[in-house]
């Protein structure tokens, strides 16, 4: 059995086929034996790399398009999640929202978790026809932080990651979800393997496609204790019919999409090419195996 350790930047549902090929045996069956940690700050998987302690890092792939040609080169093997894990929640019935509602609004959303949460959403008002200047941002604080104080007053508009949205809703009836990005955003390689070549497996994707959510409620309930289990379970399924999960391998225009996205955050100086990051003969050996 190989041994291979994964740091992540965080655990979150857009993870979720990875927590199921582990606690099913996928990982085992193609001879893995897969352990994940999760450091804080999220940045220090980067220095779980250096020094040999996981062989790969899954998080964003805007890290290592920014460090290309400047620190490190990481080359990105597969995905996880092929759409936006975030929510946009307003105060009051969000009946009829749209994008240009924003405009002259303050947007409280967290930094802490990194980049890709304001990258995107600016992204998305660029690609909308809306200048990201014409809304104000609150960033500077914790997630938390920000989401009791949105809840207080503070601010017209509240991004965080999708389950906590639900979660918030379920819990105040003050507030809506307007825009949930995994079924609004479009694609894009949101959460990526990167720096290690490995067998990919690509079973636990084909697993939650293939199973209504509802049948798996237990597991989800231990992997998110926190959360109502309902609102899980009707969130995974969202996931499953909005394209969150579709292989393992990074495709080409949603890559191009977030290229010119975090190129325009400032982070590149310009888009990279497909190959200058993604190495994805893994993943697509994984598909072939898999599907013969």
């Amino acid at each position: 059995m190989q041994r291979f350790q994964v740091a992540a930047t965080g655990h979150s549902l857009n993870y979720l086929p990875e927590y199921i090929a582990n606690r099913h045996g996928f990982f085992h069956e193609q001879g893995l034996e897969v352990t994940v940690s999760v450091p804080w700050p999220w940045d220090c998987v980067l220095n779980e790399l250096a020094e040999g302690m996981a062989d790969a890092a899954l998080g964003g792939i805007w890290v290592p398009s920014m460090y290309r040609d400047r620190v490190k080169s990481y080359t990105v093997f597969a995905q996880v999640a092929n759409r936006s894990p975030r929510a946009l929640i307003q105060r009051g019935t969000s009946e009829g929202f749209k994008l240009a509602d924003m405009v002259g609004s303050t947007l409280l959303m967290k930094s802490g978790g990194g980049a890709s949460v304001g990258l995107f959403f600016k992204m998305l008002l660029r690609e909308n026809g809306i200048d990201p200047q014409s809304v104000d941002y609150v960033q500077d604080l914790d997630g938390v932080m920000l989401g009791n104080l949105f809840q207080g007053g503070m601010g017209d508009y509240f991004i965080t990651d999708n389950l906590s949205a639900r979660a918030m809703v379920e819990r105040n009836r003050d507030v809506s979800i307007a825009m949930e990005m995994v079924s609004e955003g479009g694609d894009i390689p949101w959460s990526v393997y990167y720096q290690e070549t490995a067998t990919i497996n690509a079973e636990g994707i084909d697993w939650v496609l293939q199973h209504d959510a509802e049948s798996f409620r237990d597991e989800l309930a231990e992997l998110f204790p926190t959360v109502p289990v309902d609102v899980v379970v009707d969130l995974t399924n969202t996931y499953r019919h909005s394209f969150m999960w579709t292989t393992p391998s990074v495709s080409r225009k949603g890559f191009e999409r977030w290229q010119r996205g975090i190129a325009d955050g400032r982070l590149i100086k310009e888009p990279f090419a497909y190959k200058a990051i993604v190495n994805d003969a893994s993943a697509t050996a994984a598909q072939t195996t898999e599907g013969a």
